[in-house]
């Protein structure tokens, strides 16, 4: 396996999306590459941040698409959908120039969630139409909803595109009391059929369904069963990456290296 660190862990608001941190935290970290989170606010100087980080030469296999493009998709309105693919070509452009080769996407988010659905729905074709014209292997993954969950958004689409491929978040699953399914044999296909191929990994600290405590946390901060979840990656034999994404921020902004570095390390035991 690789495992891989989000860049949305130690880079965000609390230190001014600074994606010039990258280049020290990048030395302390033992993980073996990173998935490159993006944010709406680094399109003003994209030029900058391509050639930041090819100078940098790191190992990003991955980049998440920025948060906004789902809600975009799920408002509806044509204005909003035009905007969040000039989002989504952006973020190919820059997976193209670094070398990635997988992007991650919330095909539907923000307040409008999954709230209009047929609009995610019959927008994940060109989502993917796009996708391929960069050479990049597109994954959804199980973003959390307030109408119905992810397993039963993650079933529809894949009825309509039997070839679509996911990202599995261990965070947004416990989120919706569905890191359960995923060990379930009416739900082995999803990785017997190659559609999960990638996990993001978060421990959750609350009930089902509880919005204030919806942060992902490092491994261990929560409730999450990762003993069971080791086991399941062991009897199924994967080989793909592990995202870690929980936060680490002090009040200041600096990320917490030894901690990271800690999840790390329980991350390779699996």
């Amino acid at each position: 396996m690789k495992i891989l660190c989000s860049t949305g862990g130690i880079i965000g608001p609390q230190n001014q999306r600074d994606y010039r941190l990258l280049e020290n935290y990048s030395k302390e970290l033992l993980c073996d590459g990173f998935e490159l989170m993006m944010y709406k606010a680094w399109y003003e100087e994209i030029d900058d941040l391509i050639s930041y980080l090819k100078g940098l030469r790191l190992y990003i296999p991955v980049v998440h698409c920025e948060k906004n493009i789902g809600r975009c998709i799920g408002t509806g309105t044509a204005e909003e959908i035009e905007c969040g693919f000039e989002f989504f070509k952006a973020d190919c452009r820059v997976a193209k120039e670094i070398s990635a080769q997988k992007l991650v996407l919330h095909l539907w988010g923000g307040i409008v969630s999954d709230s209009n659905f047929e609009n995610n729905l019959s927008c994940y074709k060109k989502f993917k139409e796009i996708a391929s014209q960069y050479d990049l292997d597109l994954q959804i993954e199980n973003i959390v909803c307030n109408v119905k969950d992810p397993m039963t958004r993650w079933c529809q689409l894949a009825e309509r595109y039997p070839d679509i491929r996911f990202v599995f978040d261990t965070k947004m699953a416990a989120f919706h009391g569905q890191m359960g399914l995923l060990y379930q044999k009416e739900y082995e296909w999803l990785w017997k059929n190659g559609h999960i191929c990638h996990y993001h990994i978060g421990d959750y600290s609350s009930i089902p369904m509880d919005w204030a405590n919806l942060k992902s946390l490092p491994i261990g901060k929560g409730n999450i069963d990762f003993d069971s979840f080791a086991v399941f990656l062991k009897n199924i034999n994967y080989n793909g990456f592990l995202t870690l994404e929980g936060t680490s921020f002090n009040e200041n902004g600096e990320a917490d290296i030894a901690l990271l570095n800690k999840c790390f390390e329980i991350m390779r035991g699996w």
